[in-house]
């Protein structure tokens, strides 16, 4: 038996005025989808446990099959850990985004609204730069910045403080700055950090040349996401099955790593709109072959979703489900016997424009069973359906999907 997950972040939403009361993935045109769901068992699962923060790196922990009560730990861990950074026991790990400020007269940060969470989704090479800038002016024996991919980096404290009060910075949009501050015991640190980057960011040749470009500049840090080293047991170990993971996002990736998967890393897939579906589903038939279970994640619809862009979303669903979706349906019959999860982590409603816990539809589609569910599509619409499958403990939903008794 093969098995592959296909993660489509934050695709689940709430209904909108303007798509007549339908939500994205109900407008969006999703026919591969929607042949899962009528041959497929569906059901609902919640991916975010009651009172965790609703973020991916909880949901996709929980899809993985892993308890988030027992092993989560920040999301900055994760991804060190896929970027090799080795952390000590008293080490954290924080998120470090490159984000565009709107100051209300110039450096001023008193009434500063947060305008752009991934300072215009800029690219590697110029963030590169810029954090390479960072690291030079700002680090010290104990602060230490690492380059990522786009907006996303990560700054290491040695004996760091981790109960400090974050907030995601794409949680808050538009909104003043100054209530959303680091809080807490060793705050003032990172405040005085992000106050520091501005000046350090803005002389910088790459925002320079973006804002004669008419481009967001990337004029201030933010941290968040912050935790020590995450330890879980290896996926292999669990569910006697090797795996492999394909993501364009860090995060996602390092999750891979901490379960032992094989990470693949596919030429083009960005983590945004333009990623390369096609590509990261040919290389998931691929890994197919010499794997058991392959866990492809595609961010483009979150991305979308934290931007309130209705029609990039829906554009990002119906290329997750044609180019994805739809290419794995084509290719994966030759392996006979397998298996499909479909689900988003999470939702990221537009109206909001950032990550909820309500629970998400899921899909199973078991090439060995046959099923005619006429007339069923794959969209929030599978949750409100009597006598389906329902997981309240969202890491269970993977044993009962490899089978495990």
């Amino acid at each position: 038996m093969k098995y592959i997950v296909l993660v489509g972040d934050g695709m689940a939403d709430r209904p909108l005025k303007q798509l007549d009361n339908k939500t994205c993935l109900q407008k969006a045109r999703t026919p591969n989808m929607d042949k899962l769901a009528v041959g497929g068992e569906f059901g609902k699962v919640r991916t975010i446990p009651k009172g965790f923060e609703p973020g991916s790196d909880v949901a996709n922990l929980s899809i993985l099959g892993y308890n988030p009560s027992k092993y989560y730990s920040g999301r900055a861990p994760v991804e060190a850990e896929y970027r090799g950074i080795k952390l000590a026991p008293d080490d954290v790990a924080f998120r470090c985004n490159l984000v565009t400020l709107k100051f209300a007269d110039a450096g001023d940060r008193k009434d500063a609204l947060m305008q752009d969470y991934s300072a215009g989704h800029i690219t590697t090479s110029e963030a590169r730069c810029l954090i390479k800038d960072i690291n030079k002016e700002l680090s010290d024996k104990d602060i230490t910045f690492f380059p990522g991919v786009s907006y996303r980096h990560l700054m290491i404290w040695k004996n760091g403080k981790v109960k400090i009060k974050c907030t995601p910075p794409h949680d808050i949009t538009g909104k003043k700055i100054s209530r959303y501050l680091p809080e807490g015991k060793g705050a003032e640190i990172l405040r005085v950090l992000m106050e520091q980057s501005t000046e350090v960011l803005l002389s910088n040749v790459v925002n320079k040349n973006r804002v004669k470009k008419g481009l967001s500049p990337a004029n201030s840090l933010w941290f968040w996401g912050q935790g020590r080293k995450l330890s879980v047991p290896k996926f292999e170990d669990k569910y006697n099955l090797k795996g492999a993971l394909i993501s364009a996002v860090d995060l996602t990736k390092g999750l891979g790593v901490c379960a032992g998967f094989d990470i693949i890393n596919v030429k083009g897939a960005t983590g945004y709109i333009d990623t390369n579906y096609i590509g990261k589903a040919n290389a998931a038939l691929n890994a197919l072959k010499s794997c058991d279970i392959v866990y492809v994640h595609v961010e483009a619809p979150d991305e979308a979703g934290h931007n309130g862009d209705v029609r990039t979303k829906i554009k990002a669903i119906e290329d997750f489900d044609a180019k994805v979706v739809g290419t794995v349906l084509k290719g994966i019959a030759k392996f006979k016997d397998y298996r499909i999860l479909l689900l988003p982590d999470h939702a990221t409603p537009i109206t909001v424009m950032t990550h909820t816990d309500e629970p998400v539809p899921f899909i199973i589609y078991d090439s060995s069973i046959k099923r005619e569910n006429k007339g069923y599509a794959f969209n929030e619409s599978i949750l409100r359906k009597k006598g389906i499958k329902v997981f309240e403990r969202g890491y269970k939903l993977m044993d009962y999907f490899i089978g495990k008794k």
